[in-house]
């Protein structure tokens, strides 16, 4: 099997995801950020995505490059200043599947990821604040072990019946 890891980080966190599944992934394998895609995915049997949710959807590299992926079986992941469980986080998810609709998802994983004191400071600026800042307090020291064991967990399950 041939994989290939994408990522989008602004702050770091879900470059920790991204070297979880890179670890994880058997055989030849690859990892690029998200604006370093190769110039050909064909090559690729199996592909993981990561991002950070920027307003309530993936990213904008991201959001670029998801629809590229049809007929390729992928793996969703992401970090957020939401709460896990928290609608936020489910429609931000929702909408990254949305935009692979050509691919095949063959698992997502989400959690929080520490929101820095700048980003806060500005959200909290806004005359309505996004949905996700009365979780982030919660985000701080996230991804922590605990979240990439139970990433490193689920990704090896779906590889084993891949």
């Amino acid at each position: 099997m041939k994989s290939l890891v994408l990522y989008a980080s602004q702050s770091g966190n879900t470059k920790k995801l991204a070297d979880v599944v890179y670890d994880v992934l058997p055989g030849e394998k690859k990892i690029y950020p998200a604006d370093e895609i190769p110039d050909s995915l064909a090559d690729f049997d199996f592909i993981a995505v990561g991002f950070w949710f920027q307003g309530g959807k993936p990213d904008l590299k991201t959001t670029g490059l998801l629809p590229k992926l049809g007929n390729k079986k992928i793996f969703l992941f992401a970090t957020h200043g939401a709460a896990r469980a928290s609608a936020h986080a489910q429609q931000g998810m929702a909408a990254a599947k949305k935009l692979a609709a050509g691919a095949t998802v063959l698992g997502t994983f989400s959690c929080q990821g520490e929101v820095s004191p700048k980003v806060l400071t500005a959200a909290a600026a806004k005359p309505e604040p996004p949905p996700w800042l009365s979780d982030a307090p919660a985000a701080k020291g996230h991804p922590d072990q605990n979240d990439l064991a139970e990433l490193r967990q689920q990704l090896t399950g779906i590889l084993n019946e891949f």
